[in-house]
């Protein structure tokens, strides 16, 4: 019989345990929907303990939130209302909204899709949405019908990310980005006009 192994300590890194959890999430909330998850799924897929996935979220509905918004910085931040139809273009345009047909691209127009069908998680989706960008807009407008007019906005947002990065139509990625950024600003400052 050979002599045991001494214990090796594991190695732990925090951000990446959190990252292959929120992976896992992802993928089985687009595969299966919110209703059908549970954190022993995600756990398993992650090669972590249960607990230590409510550890880290808290609750299924806390860590389908982070997987629905990620880690991403304010989108809104300091931009003059003047100002929102080219930042409102350029987040579509600039910041990896590729027109190329991923994987994570379509998870996460899936998790909206399948977020549709339960109380739960749609609810998580509209109040991630207020709170990111719905609110803000209009915030930043003002006036009257903000919200609708903010609504509007995001509207263009959701359905040019879908065109572009699910379905990666021609005509929207295979054109001069520059007359689809003119075209975008165009069409946000309609939505946002008094």
């Amino acid at each position: 019989m050979p002599p045991p192994l001494p214990d090796v300590p594991r190695l732990r890194n925090a951000a990446a345990t959190r990252q292959a959890m929120l992976a896992a999430a992802r993928r089985h909330f687009a595969r299966e929907g919110y209703e059908s998850v549970g954190l022993r799924e995600i756990a398993g897929d992650a090669g972590v303990d249960p607990a230590l996935v409510s550890r880290y979220f808290g609750s299924k509905e806390q860590l389908f939130q982070e997987a629905l918004r990620g880690d991403k910085k304010k989108m809104l931040e300091d931009v003059a209302r003047e100002d929102l139809p080219a930042h409102l273009a350029a987040l579509l345009m600039d910041e990896g909204q590729s027109c190329e047909v991923t994987a994570a691209n379509l998870d996460r127009v899936m998790i909206l899709l399948r977020s549709a069908s339960s109380p739960k998680a749609s609810q998580i989706v509209r109040d991630a949405v207020y709170e990111d960008m719905v609110g803000p807009i209009a915030r930043a407008i003002g006036g009257e019908d903000a919200e609708l007019r903010a609504s509007l906005c995001m509207a263009i947002l959701m359905g040019n990310g879908t065109v572009r990065s699910a379905l990666a139509l021609d005509a929207c990625c295979s054109g001069d980005p520059e007359v689809l950024r003119e075209r975008l600003i165009r069409l946000f400052a309609a939505a946002l006009a008094d």
